[in-house]
């Protein structure tokens, strides 16, 4: 499955779900409240900014707003919303297209890095990001945590969600360190309907190592965007790195 084939016309219409679900209220206000607390007076850039469900409440805030996207399907559900003069968009993939200027906050939300299904993609995406920061600038992650202790001996599959008219399903291949989440919906009728999508899952350990990698340090991590302690227990996290103050990237990150 290439991401270009996931993210194609069909999926872009039916993503967004407007005041349910990643749409809900609860959800977004407080992603939206610490990005804004977070890019103070600069710009943001989001990687994989999709149909715009936190891009444009954010610009609404005042928060000059970028993108950048790989799926022209997404990018053009977008444009629905909003103009290119009001969030410009640059098509291409998180991990090596660029922006122009430079921006106190890049951000990823809703688990987008593991989309990329390589370790070296995902560092890539990480120095990507350090490029377009301003010292003392913040890259921002929203990622869940593998929920391989829910994992007997022998088994693949974890249920991750269930309720009327919805199940979530990960399968697991932890000697490549990947995912594929299967979402059926269903209604009275005898049809379901199913979406895929693979994904390389990170430890925050791991995300850690990518980050210094990239010369950022880690800032804070908690459970969730109202700033919630981050426990073992916790199914996902938001971490905040930061380019420290003064620093500059060695040459070999700089873009040519």
């Amino acid at each position: 499955m290439q991401q270009e084939d996931i993210w194609d016309a069909e999926t872009a219409e039916r993503y967004d779900t407007p005041g349910v679900g990643m749409f809900a209220p609860e959800v977004l206000e407080p992603t939206v409240d610490r990005l804004a607390e977070l890019a103070g007076e600069g710009r943001a850039l989001e990687f994989a900014i999709g149909t715009g469900r936190v891009a444009v409440p954010l610009a609404e805030r005042g928060v000059p707003v970028t993108g950048i996207e790989l799926s022209t399907p997404m990018i053009d559900q977008l444009r629905a919303k909003v103009d290119e003069a009001t969030i410009p968009v640059i098509a291409g993939d998180m991990a090596t297209a660029t922006a122009p200027g430079k921006y106190t906050l890049v951000y990823l939300v809703f688990n987008t890095i593991s989309n990329l299904l390589t370790q070296a993609e995902q560092v890539a995406c990480f120095r990507n990001a350090a490029r377009h920061l301003l010292p003392g600038g913040r890259f921002v992650i929203e990622l869940w945590v593998p929920e391989l202790r829910k994992l007997p001996t022998g088994q693949q599959a974890v249920v991750f969600q269930s309720e009327p008219g919805y199940i979530g399903l990960d399968t697991y291949d932890i000697v490549r360190q990947h995912v594929v989440s299967h979402h059926f919906t269903f209604d009275a009728s005898k049809e379901a309907r199913l979406f895929r999508s693979p994904h390389r899952y990170i430890w925050p350990s791991e995300l850690d190592l990518m980050a210094q990698l990239a010369g950022f340090e880690l800032e804070s991590r908690h459970a969730d965007w109202s700033g919630a302690d981050f426990t073992a227990e916790s199914r996902s996290h938001v971490s905040v790195y930061r380019i420290p103050p003064g620093d500059q990237l060695p040459e070999v990150d700089r873009p040519r």
